[in-house]
């Protein structure tokens, strides 16, 4: 019985012995190998060692991109199969194995390990990632870069051609993208980097760029000008700026004088006036008017019209430009004219005139685009040569109670508006009948006569220096 006693206890011991040493030899196995039912990123682990399973993990990851920003923000890729960067997991697998190996393996088997790792770094091939670098544009063009200041020309003004400022660091951007793909980065911002630095100024580096300070002071000063036009509002662009400024000889750049300041060029600023005046001007000109009967006539200016006043008009844009606090005044400037009418604008007639159709012998006003009078009326008599001139004037009068004189005539009445020299706009009492064909044979001396009650209504509403219109 002793000796059965004995040999259960010497089997129980080397049991407990032999397991030992297996649970000892597996553990230093797995100090190595990962342990039974481990997966990593979809991966099964058991048994393999970091490196297999760092190549297993690498092989499952899909193709991706690097993304390079620039200096104005825009992103560039890198494809990471042309420049044989590869994700690496080791780092990573030695502290999952570190943490959950040796002792820790008889937990695995109740149940399976599912773990999930991103990508700690990448290693790569330096010579085909270099030429995946060199060859994106922004690198290209920064070996293409030349270096210096200059002040160019072009169709919209001005501007600097800065090859000094922001001057990328191809080795420091190189090295820089190494690094943070060894820190599992694929988004690379090079200004982050510190990878962009100025190149120090030339002596003619520095004189253009005070050239380019004082051309952006002046195109200020000129977008600040403002011209009030009537029904528009102008102001200088910086390509009429560029226009105004003298420029070196031989090419279209301007420069400093001997005071160290940009000079004016006077002609231009006065060509200037006049290409505004031109598009504004309608003194002494024709246009086209459309009809209260329903068609369009041309129609010349004879009394009425805008016209600018181009050497007052110069003198003053002279002194805004170069900077004469006591030239500018009030902005909206509002141009001096030699002739001005009572709308401004593109269209000087606006929206308010009298209109006066002889072939139909109407008269219609209109007040801000309402028609606000129409009536009959009897024009000059066209039978004895005294017809209504055409042309476009304005009501540069007002009277009550005024007697009309002329050769074996002499006519009294309560409203009158001269429009153009003796002919005006007047009520006329002695008539029984306006318009129709009366003008042809019983017509006025010149005048527009109009029903009384009729021309009481026009008398009120209508102000000096409203347009009429008149034709046939």
């Amino acid at each position: 019985m002793k000796k059965i006693i004995r040999f259960l206890v010497l089997f129980l011991f080397g049991g407990l012995v032999l397991g030992a040493a297996m649970f000892f030899a597996l553990a230093m196995y797995y100090r190595n190998n990962f342990p039974v039912n481990t997966w990593i990123n979809g991966v099964y682990c058991t048994g393999k060692t970091v490196e297999q399973v760092n190549e297993e993990l690498v092989n499952a990851q899909e193709a991706s991109t690097l993304h390079v920003v620039d200096a104005d923000g825009v992103s560039w890729e890198i494809a990471m199969s042309a420049a044989d960067v590869r994700p690496d997991f080791t780092a990573d697998l030695k502290k999952y194995l570190k943490q959950n190996a040796t002792f820790y393996w008889l937990e695995n088997l109740q149940q399976s390990v599912q773990s999930e790792l991103s990508v700690g770094s990448y290693v790569m091939d330096e010579g085909k990632l270099q030429e995946c670098f060199e060859a994106l544009p922004f690198v290209a063009a920064e070996r293409e870069r030349t270096q210096g200041v200059f002040v160019r020309d072009s169709a919209d003004g001005y501007y600097l051609q800065d090859d000094n400022s922001m001057r990328l660091d191809r080795e420091k951007a190189f090295a820089y993208l190494k690094d943070c793909l060894s820190e599992g980065r694929t988004t690379i911002d090079f200004v982050e980097g510190g990878c962009y630095g100025n190149v120090p100024d030339s002596e003619s580096d520095q004189a253009q760029r005070k050239i380019w300070e004082q051309i952006c002071e002046f195109t200020d000063r000129c977008g600040a000008l403002a011209y009030d036009m009537g029904t528009e509002t102008l102001v200088i662009s910086a390509e009429d700026a560029a226009d105004f400024l003298e420029k070196q000889s031989g090419n279209e750049i301007p420069y400093l004088n001997e005071e160290g300041k940009l000079a004016v060029n006077e002609e231009a600023v006065r060509e200037w006036v006049e290409r505004l005046a031109a598009r504004y001007d309608t003194w002494d000109t024709e246009r086209e008017f459309d009809a209260t009967r329903g068609d369009t006539i041309t129609v010349k200016y004879v009394t009425y019209g805008t016209q600018l006043d181009v050497g007052a008009e110069t003198d003053y844009l002279l002194g805004a430009l170069e900077g004469r606090a006591d030239a500018v005044g009030s902005l909206p400037h509002i141009p001096v004219y030699s002739h001005q009418g009572y709308a401004r604008g593109l269209d000087d007639i606006g929206s308010t005139y009298i209109e006066i159709d002889m072939t139909e012998q109407k008269m219609y006003y209109y007040e801000d685009g309402e028609l606000a009078v129409e009536t009959d009326v009897v024009t000059g008599n066209t039978g004895r040569r005294m017809g209504t001139p055409q042309g476009i004037n304005f009501v540069y009068a007002k009277q009550r109670n005024r007697t009309l004189r002329g050769e074996n005539y002499a006519s009294f009445v309560k409203y009158w508006m001269p429009v153009k020299g003796n002919v005006g706009i007047h009520d006329a009492s002695w008539r029984a009948k306006f318009g129709g064909q009366i003008y042809k044979t019983n017509g006025s001396h010149g005048c527009i006569n109009t029903p009384s009650d009729k021309m009481a209504e026009l008398y009120e509403m209508v102000e000096v220096g409203t347009p009429v219109i008149m034709f046939y």
